[in-house]
């Protein structure tokens, strides 16, 4: 499954950076929101990425597995 997140802002600094831990641009913030989302996603298979617009603004990319032999079945 692909989830992508598309804005028109002015995009990103560091898309490098971003998930590192304790990075933000926020006076307030911790920095610790996408280094936490990508370890979730890499830790169910996935992965999250984050590029620049060639027009401007982001999009954010987030890919996980749709199954797998381990998946643990549901009870309808």
């Amino acid at each position: 499954m692909i989830i992508q997140v598309i804005d028109n802002g002015s995009g990103i600094d560091e898309t490098d950076e971003i998930f590192d831990a304790f990075v933000t641009s926020k006076k307030s913030g911790l920095g610790i929101g996408l280094a936490l989302s990508r370890s979730i996603a890499e830790a169910h298979g996935g992965r999250l990425l984050a590029e620049n617009n060639p027009g401007g603004g982001a999009t954010f990319c987030l890919t996980l597995p749709l199954g797998s032999k381990n998946q643990i079945p549901t009870v309808a």
